[in-house]
């Protein structure tokens, strides 16, 4: 009888330390998964989180004028059947990404079994502009040149411009954060982590100014 409670005492204590060890083990795999959760949300380099389709109709219209003074008194006259008008149909492209080139471990900050990714901010990029060069519809006076490639060329660039500050009107950038955390939330459970205990945020003193996030030196044209 004395054996068998000896032999219950070694096996509790055997079962104690293997239990010990393997929380022991399960703490040290989660702290080397940082590395690795770094590694993996690097390799998406520019994730693309949200995309907005615009479609846009460009209106412009003009008049030949004469100027002349007369008692020192500056004047414009109008020329009669001058105007020119034209309706130019455009669409563009506009995605928000986040870029993980500067993705590190102090993105991330470990609460136990909790775990809190920063993420970087994130941009948005009109990735294309097209005009619709057969549904332009044009009406020029007989005394009148056509609009010229230059002039179309300016107004497609007022095209954008308006799209770009039309992008505020829209939700792109709460689209943005929360595809961004559907994105990486998954890759942190294969590293063994349960979800409830994984936080997606962003940085402090993050706003949601969308003129600050447009990315206005990489937009691409499609003629």
């Amino acid at each position: 009888m004395k054996h068998k409670a000896t032999l219950i005492v070694i096996m509790a204590i055997t079962l104690l330390a293997s239990c010990s060890r393997n929380k022991t083990d399960e703490t040290a795999k989660q702290v080397d998964t940082i590395p690795e959760i770094v590694m993996q949300i690097q390799k998406c380099s520019r994730l693309y989180t949200a995309e907005y389709k615009f479609h846009k109709i460009i209106t412009h219209q003009d008049k030949k004028t004469i100027k002349a003074s007369l008692f020192k008194t500056d004047m414009s006259f109008d020329i009669p059947m001058s105007q020119r008008k034209i309706a130019i149909p455009m669409d563009a492209t506009v995605k928000a990404y986040i870029d993980f080139s500067n993705f590190s471990e102090k993105n991330i900050t470990k609460y136990g079994n909790k775990i809190e990714v920063t993420l970087p901010d994130p941009r948005i990029i009109m990735t294309s502009s097209k005009i619709d060069h057969d549904g332009i519809k044009k009406d020029v006076s007989l005394i009148r040149s056509n609009f010229s490639d230059e002039e179309l060329s300016n107004y497609e660039k007022q095209g954008r411009d308006q799209i770009i500050k039309s992008i505020s009107q829209t939700d792109i950038l709460e689209r943005a954060k929360m595809n961004a955390a559907n994105n990486i939330i998954p890759m942190i459970k294969l590293m063994g982590y349960n979800e409830k205990n994984i936080i997606i945020s962003f940085r402090k003193g993050f706003n949601n100014n969308i003129n600050n996030l447009i990315d206005k030196t990489t937009i691409e044209h499609e003629k």
